[in-house]
């Protein structure tokens, strides 16, 4: 027998729950208590699937110190864990599933989304599309363009209830909300069992899978797990990164709340509270509210680089609601912003969106060297990034000084690998999002939404690629073959790997000849099979394009 390693949980658990918002939601979803007793049963039933056992509140629980009465006690089993439901969580949830893989998403909130939730409405970003002329494809854009069909309204609400709608209305997908994973069992360097808790349901639970996800954004199944971990900034000596002493070493970025306004046809006043900091014009040297930005803002509200983002999170969240205070009763009564005047708050988060707590180290440190042309060089790449190297200071909002960040180019876009998805001391746990194995540096590009989404969408197809085949992810990472499956399957998936084309023997369309009604733009119906997805803005190398008002078709025929 090898060595077998109990954890239980170090930090607190945030709890929470806020109601969604339906109105204007052109979809009917089963009550939630209803689908999720479906959701069990077709778990149960299928082969593989997951099974539950339970106990009551009378009945005899195991003896572990955070699982005790009245709470209920849960056994589960299933193919992939995910824990945490952001953008990456989901992705990497629903990839999985698709590949058929009996997937339980736990998230610590009552609504998923993570840091583009209701609660926090934070923009999703990524390769910047304007000036690439392409996205990141996949999943993300799936969820992206849901939301432009159902919610055109741009309510963050109906975001939320499509996101939770994507999650159960996947048969191979059970969603547990309102829990937090609080511990981990291992052996051998191996996740053999997780633990979790809802004290919204006083329901405990321990879950067991071939594969585990962290997609907490805070690393917290890995470090449950024992997994090595990093945090804050390394300083230039550790990778040789010329932009990593931009603050002072272990300090890191730190958290914001965000507000919204509602323009009114009157004046509406507005009186600070007591406690709301007075805000002069000198803090404000850097950080001016635009004139035209009254709506929502602002991201360089922003503590917590100094502190620790989850051990100070009430001292963080009041500090921070007091500036956000502060600086509304600044826009509204200073008399320097006269289209504030009919303006009134209409949402005050009250949860901050962390940027950077701990990163999980992995088979491969993704550095500021690969992002700026290394990342050409990697055989084993899965997802695109492309966000600036974006660096905030540590001190945050009260770096008054200092303008609240510094943007380096990234080059416009670069390869993920997959070395920097899995752990390097635990066999079958994976990372994507803000967990994934970075330096500092890397991760001011990475952490970014739409960046974290790929990455989870290539952790989810890796997973279930480990549970088909019986191996663990360093074992895909080291034959060439079956990254190569890997990556031609994230291809045909839509997701976006830069220099890569489809090669996919399955794909018939591969030897068909085309024709179409007409072409325009320079573009021919035969670059459809040019193996590539996206092309350079401007260029029509890899698409076709025709007139929509001629009603044009495209053929494609095969020699007989």
């Amino acid at each position: 027998m090898g060595k077998k390693s109990f954890k239980t949980g170090r930090r607190g658990f945030l709890g929470a729950a806020a109601a969604s918002v339906f109105t204007g939601y052109s979809m009917i979803v089963k009550a939630p208590q209803v689908l999720a007793e479906e959701t069990v049963k077709k778990l149960s039933a299928a082969s593989g699937a997951a099974s539950e056992t339970a106990s009551g509140p009378g009945e005899s629980k195991p003896q572990i110190p955070f699982f005790t009465p009245p709470m209920a006690f849960k056994s589960l089993d299933c193919d992939v864990l995910v824990a945490g439901g952001g953008l990456s969580g989901i992705c990497a949830a629903i990839s999985a599933a698709r590949k058929g893989m009996k997937v339980i998403l736990v998230q610590d909130r009552s609504r998923l989304g993570g840091n583009a939730s209701s609660e926090i409405r934070m923009h999703p970003l990524g390769v910047p599309s304007r000036k690439v002329g392409w996205r990141e494809g996949g999943l993300i854009e799936e969820l992206k363009l849901e939301n432009a069909a159902r919610n055109p309204q741009l309510s963050w609400e109906v975001w939320d209830l499509i996101l939770f709608d994507k999650c159960v209305s996947e048969p191979n997908i059970r969603l547990i909300l309102d829990t937090s994973v609080c511990g981990a069992e291992c052996e051998d360097s191996e996740i053999k069992a997780v633990y979790a808790r809802s004290d919204a349901t006083q329901t405990a639970y321990k879950i067991a899978a071939k594969i585990y996800v962290d997609a907490t954004g805070d690393a917290r199944l890995g470090i449950e797990a024992g997994a090595e971990y990093m945090s804050g900034r390394d300083g230039s000596k550790k990778y040789g990164e010329s932009l990593a002493d931009y603050d002072e070493v272990g300090t890191r970025q730190g958290s914001t709340l965000m507000m919204t306004s509602r323009l009114y046809d009157r004046p509406m006043p507005f009186v600070a509270p007591k406690w709301a900091k007075k805000i002069t014009p000198e803090q404000l040297k850097y950080r001016q509210p635009g004139k035209n930005e009254l709506a929502y803002g602002y991201w360089w509200i922003e503590l917590g680089g100094v502190y620790d983002a989850i051990k100070d999170a009430e001292m963080l969240r009041f500090e921070l609601l007091s500036i956000v205070m502060g600086v509304w009763d600044y826009v509204k009564n200073s008399g320097k912003y006269p289209a504030a005047a009919n303006r009134a708050l209409d949402f005050v988060g009250m949860l901050p969106g962390r940027r950077e707590t701990y990163r999980l180290a992995g088979g491969h440190v993704l550095t500021q060297h690969d992002i700026e042309g290394g990342w050409k060089k990697f055989s084993d790449a899965v997802a695109v990034g492309g966000w600036t190297m974006d660096d905030h200071p540590a001190k945050g909002f009260y770096a008054s000084e200092r303008k609240p960040c510094r943007q380096y180019p990234s080059g416009d876009f670069y390869n993920i690998p997959f070395g920097s998805l899995y752990s390097k001391n635990i066999k079958n746990l994976m990372m994507p999002g803000r967990n994934a194995s970075c330096s500092h540096v890397a991760f001011t590009s990475t952490r970014v939404m739409c960046t974290c989404a790929a990455m989870g969408q290539a952790v989810g197809t890796a997973a279930a690629m480990c549970v088909e085949l019986g191996k663990f992810p360093p074992d895909i990472r080291a034959d060439a073959e079956l990254v190569k499956k890997l990556q031609q399957t994230l291809l045909r998936d839509d997701q976006t790997i830069i220099g890569l084309k489809n090669e996919d023997e399955a794909d018939l369309a591969r030897g068909a000849l085309v024709s179409a009604s007409g072409s325009a733009d320079g573009s021919l119906p035969q670059n459809i099979l040019s193996g590539v997805c996206i092309d350079a803005r401007g260029e029509n190398k890899n698409r076709w394009v025709a007139d929509a008002k001629s009603k044009p078709w495209i053929q494609l025929d095969w020699p007989s």
